[in-house]
């Protein structure tokens, strides 16, 4: 640590690392857009105040973040991330589990199964993943 600088609080690592994960599955799924990128940013902000708030759910920021950010394109865009499980049917979206809990992942509720943690998305549909 260089003299002068304070450690990084255990709040802003919960959200840095939410925000690369989050990240992470947009990559993946190519859809991480400057504005995509602007909704990741708008989470961020507004769950730093949640946690501010109740400290405790630093664990869970991950998937709220996922989740706001889920809600935030379904608004502009459409469903994200579409379900890679099911081949037939009406396209859907995966969701976020649990809805307040740690370690987040994505799911199939029309199939029944777990797709990815979140930040894993590349790697279970074949998309690209971080290194």
């Amino acid at each position: 640590m260089s003299p002068g600088s304070d450690p990084v609080s255990p709040l802003e690592q919960a959200l840095h690392a939410a925000r690369a994960l989050v990240l992470a599955d947009l990559v993946a799924q190519e859809v991480a857009e400057a504005d995509v990128v602007s909704m990741v940013e708008d989470s961020v902000v507004q769950r730093r105040w949640w946690v501010e708030q109740w400290p405790d759910g630093a664990a869970y920021v991950a998937g709220l973040i996922a989740q706001d950010v889920q809600d935030a394109l379904l608004e502009r865009y459409g469903r994200w991330p579409l379900c890679p499980v099911c081949g037939t049917g009406d396209p859907h979206a995966l969701d976020v589990e649990p809805e307040l809990g740690p370690d987040p992942r994505w799911v199939c509720h029309k199939a029944g199964v777990r797709v990815a943690a979140v930040g894993a998305l590349g790697a279970a549909t074949g998309g690209s993943s971080p290194s």
